[in-house]
Parts: C-alpha cells; sequence; structure tokens
C-alpha cells in the first residue's frame, strides 16, 4: 500500500505565479479605484499580472525566451488598451491609460532583456 496514495513524483511541485496573477489584478484594480493618489500601483499591478503570466507560460513550457513573451504581450497591451483609451471616458479610458504605460514598459523590458540575456550554454 502506498504512504500517499494518488501523488506521483512527477507532479510534486507547485507554482508561485497564481498568486501574483491575483495579486497582480488585485493591485491595478486598487490603482485605478484610488487613481488620485496610487495610478503608479496600478501600473505595477499590470506589470505583476502580464509577468507572471508569461512566468506561467515559460514555466509550463509553452514558451522558451521569456523576454519575446514580454514583447508580444507589450503588443497585445498596446492593441486592448488603445482601443479602450480611444472609444471610452472615464475610469474606463484610464483602465487603458494604464494599461498603454504598462505596455510601453513591458515593451522597454522584453527588448532590453533580451539584448542582454547571456548566451545559453
Amino acid at each position: 500500500m502506498d504512504e500517499q496514495p494518488g501523488l506521483s513524483d512527477q507532479y510534486r511541485k507547485s507554482s508561485p505565479w497564481p498568486l501574483f496573477v491575483a495579486f497582480g489584478l488585485a493591485l491595478f484594480e486598487v490603482g485605478i479605484v484610488m487613481a488620485e493618489y496610487l495610478f503608479p500601483v496600478a501600473v505595477g499591478g499590470m506589470l505583476m499580472f502580464v509577468g507572471s503570466c508569461v512566468g506561467i507560460l515559460r514555466e509550463s513550457e509553452y514558451i522558451h525566451n521569456p523576454w519575446k513573451g514580454l514583447v508580444v504581450s507589450a503588443g497585445v497591451a498596446f492593441v486592448v488598451g488603445g482601443v479602450i483609451w480611444a472609444f471610452t471616458t472615464g475610469s474606463v479610458k484610464l483602465r487603458g491609460t494604464a494599461i498603454l504605460v504598462g505596455g510601453a514598459i513591458l515593451l522597454f523590458g522584453g527588448i532590453a532583456g533580451s539584448l542582454w540575456q547571456p548566451e545559453p550554454v
């Protein structure tokens, strides 16, 4: 009889990324609700959310280079944020602005990281 029935040695680790995905979304919304004082928190929450999503994709081996994942995510952020920013008003437009600012930071970080990434051995 097994000491731990149903568990496999192959699946013994757990991923920390889902916690950061949820925390990033919460920070984004808190930053939007209190935008007068906490707009940078909204941008940081968006960066945490997207970075964690890219981390999940890297950990599960859907992508091999996280820097390229950040650049693609920045492109998606520009499209989504641009549509939101162009066609809405009020606090929804503020969400679009936060997404556009976060997309610019993601693009810069993804390009910089891919340029300075050490060569694989």
